[in-house]
């Protein structure tokens, strides 16, 4: 599994971060970085509770 993210969408809110901070960073002004773009085995819960965080769906699981 993958995280995928459509910079064009993000706003920078941050729920990704709040949900799962080991793999989402958002910097001082506003940018996103994805700290692992690879899913650990027994993460995949809170990824998937961090993709349906973002209120702008700028975040997707493949």
């Amino acid at each position: 599994m993958r995280i995928e993210l459509d910079r064009d969408r993000c706003e920078g809110h941050g729920m990704c971060e709040a949900t799962a901070p080991d793999y989402f960073s958002v910097d001082d002004d506003g940018n996103l970085t994805v700290l692992a773009t690879e899913v650990s085995d027994g993460d995949e819960a809170v990824l998937e509770s961090a993709v349906l965080a973002c209120p702008v769906a700028a975040l997707r699981l493949q």
